[in-house]
């Protein structure tokens, strides 16, 4: 591992879930570091708890026990109020399912979330449409996500993690609904913005060849990590 700056710590993680009369132990002790400007890919079988670490690190749900620090900050002490600050200005995510807005042209899923951070409006026009063209969709801003294909559909969820310039970027199973070669794609435009705009970039999958891409990958089985591959 390098010497650069530690930007996410976390320290004996633990995240369960009630199943009728059993515990599922979802997350049992994770500890880890992850520094900035990282490409840390997460593997593991289904059930082992990928999405749950990334959930919880993106401040999207919330630990049994355990802490998750961002710099100094330990964003498992947040209010709500805290954690969606926290969300707004630190963290960008990618779903495996797009999650874009049918009745909204890609223009306009790319500035909705400036509308929260209160951006004015011609500086979210400016900045989703420099971004999409940074992402090769310079040409389909004004299509809906039903005329693009699943690749395109991919690069406007980017291109939307990106708006509120970000350090943190959470990718769940980005490459999932599409085709290796749409896959391979998605996960080189991650590389090249982790390479040439420094993002610290996580990405969960159960694809092998994400390592293709990655600086390093950790490997998680039964909520615990099972092997840290630091290259």
């Amino acid at each position: 591992m390098s010497e650069r700056e530690s930007l996410i710590r976390i320290q004996d993680l633990h995240r369960d879930f009630p199943m009728g009369l059993e515990v599922v132990h979802a997350l049992d002790g994770v500890s880890l570091t992850v520094e900035r400007g990282e490409f840390l890919g997460v593997m593991g079988p289904s059930g082992s708890g990928k999405s749950t670490l990334l959930y919880l690190m993106g401040g999207l749900d919330r630990p049994t026990t355990g802490h998750i620090w961002v710099r100094d900050q330990d964003i498992t002490a947040l209010d709500e109020n805290g954690l969606a600050a926290y969300r707004r200005r630190e963290v960008g995510f990618v779903f495996q399912t797009f999650n874009l807005i049918s009745t909204m042209s890609a223009l306009e899923n790319v500035e909705f979330p400036m509308l929260f951070a209160r951006v004015p409006p011609a500086q979210r026009r400016e900045r989703a449409r420099s971004l999409l063209s940074l992402l090769g969709l310079g040409d389909r801003m004004e299509h809906k996500p039903t005329e693009l294909s699943g690749g395109q559909q991919q690069r406007v969820a980017i291109a939307r993690a990106l708006v509120n310039d970000p350090d943190i970027i959470l990718a769940d199973e980005p490459t999932g609904n599409l085709d290796s070669h749409t896959g391979a794609e998605i996960m080189e435009v991650l590389a090249r913005l982790n390479q040439e705009q420094g993002r610290t970039i996580i990405v969960v999958s159960h694809d092998p060849s994400i390592t293709d891409h990655t600086s390093r990958c950790i490997h998680l089985l039964d909520g615990q990590v099972a092997q840290d591959d630091g290259k």
